[in-house]
């Protein structure tokens, strides 16, 4: 059993560590350091003391994160908790698609499956676009310079989930403000309990208004599955939580951290300019950004129920891994020159996503989303640039998202 909080974790590099103000789009320079050593793990420090495992290569990750000797179950002994707020509720977190493995964790995912996949996105790609020049629109006719993030990189993705979802648009103040907080590393876990039962709370008054007017939506599906006994009422909200939560957070940071990376990065963007109208190379670019920003940056986490061994370590049972996917995205073995940014490089390899029964079930709709985007609003705002100077911005290093709080824009 691992120590909890000892003398061992004296000496050991801290996770995460900061970034670097002069390279905030790269990752913190103690985790790049960490590749020095050449070995695929070693013992890290986190934010309560305790000393979980780094994996820290793409192959290590590759190997070990389709291993059902590790646990997405938060409650297991040894697993290397993200805030105070999830280490406080771990115990009384009921089973979901996110905490479970095996035979368990297919059984949720097979409820999202068919609403995720591959065809269904590319369906909405019309869609897509058509709500993306209109936001493009609406920031051309109105004042400058803007706020891109909140005029632009939130509502696309908010406006996406809610039709999806069969969510009230009108309604995006209220879930992202919660979103906002429950994804916060350092809120207390009294705030991220009220984010989380308010947020709870809405959806259930939404699934039970479906029930009684389905739609084409999945909260209606969900309800389906509540009336044919499949589903309870408080495993349909938790479901519809998470992928409200997840379906515009990271998709909005990375919109907005992807943009303001090619106005940093002006070589690469021309070149994007000049094949925007390339399905081929816009796919990628994408990539290429995805693996780059990695917008997950503190994860991925379980816990060891047995004994592991890889390249001489044993890692025991009770103890807890970081498989850090940004760590996995930056592995030179993986992606030679990972600091430079390549749009041409083939990168779909990457873990942006996750790797494993955990990847993420919406990454298809992000997909679409951020080929349209890339592809898009260059083109329409080809004179777009910084209003302040990127020293000025705000990155989310406080947040489990990574991404920029507000990005002034002007053309």
């Amino acid at each position: 059993m691992a120590e909890n909080v000892s003398a061992a974790a004296e000496g050991l590099p801290e996770f995460p560590s900061p970034r670097s103000s002069r390279c905030p789009f790269a990752p913190p320079p103690g985790l790049l350091e960490l590749h020095d050593s050449g070995k695929a793990v070693q013992r890290v420090k986190t934010w309560d003391g305790t000393t979980p495992w780094l994996l820290k290569t793409h192959a290590a990750q590759r190997l070990l994160m389709t291993d059902p000797r590790l646990s997405a179950n938060i409650g297991a002994p040894g697993y290397p908790h993200t805030t105070e707020a999830m280490k406080a509720h771990a115990a009384e977190m009921k089973p979901m698609i996110n905490n479970t493995d095996g035979a368990e964790h297919t059984r949720w995912r097979r409820m999202l499956t068919n609403s995720f996949t591959r065809n269904r996105m590319e369906k909405l790609r019309p869609e897509i676009q058509q709500i993306t020049d209109d936001l493009i629109d609406k920031m051309l006719a109105g004042p400058k310079p803007l706020d891109l993030n909140e005029a632009f990189s939130l509502p696309l993705p908010s406006l996406m989930i809610c039709a999806l979802l069969g969510v009230p648009y009108e309604d995006h103040d209220f879930f992202q403000e919660h979103a906002g907080v429950t994804n916060a590393r350092f809120h207390t876990p009294e705030q991220a309990a009220r984010s989380n039962e308010e947020l709870r709370r809405y959806i259930t008054g939404l699934i039970e208004a479906k029930m009684a007017d389905p739609g084409e939506d999945v909260l209606s599906d969900l309800g389906a599955k509540i009336q044919e006994g499949v589903l309870s009422m408080p495993d349909a909200a938790a479901l519809g939580h998470i992928l409200l939560v997840a379906g515009h957070d990271t998709s909005a940071n990375m919109i907005t951290l992807g943009t303001a990376l090619l106005l940093e990065n002006p070589a690469q963007l021309a070149e994007l300019r000049e094949h925007d109208d390339d399905p081929k190379y816009v796919q990628k670019a994408v990539e290429e950004l995805l693996r780059y920003l990695t917008i997950p940056h503190l994860l991925a986490r379980r816990a060891v129920l047995d004994d592991i061994e890889i390249e001489g370590e044993t890692i025991r049972a009770g103890e807890g891994v970081i498989a850090s996917l940004l760590a996995a995205n930056w592995d030179p073995q993986a992606f030679p020159e990972p600091e430079k940014l390549d749009l041409t490089r083939t990168a779909a390899h990457h873990h942006a996503f996750g790797w494993g029964p955990h990847q993420c079930v919406g990454q298809q709709l992000a997909r679409v989303e951020l080929h349209v985007v890339f592809s898009t609003l260059f083109r329409r705002v080809p004179t777009l640039r910084l209003a302040v100077d990127v020293s000025e911005l705000k990155f989310k290093e406080d947040s489990q998202a990574y991404g920029i709080y507000e990005l002034p824009v002007t053309w």
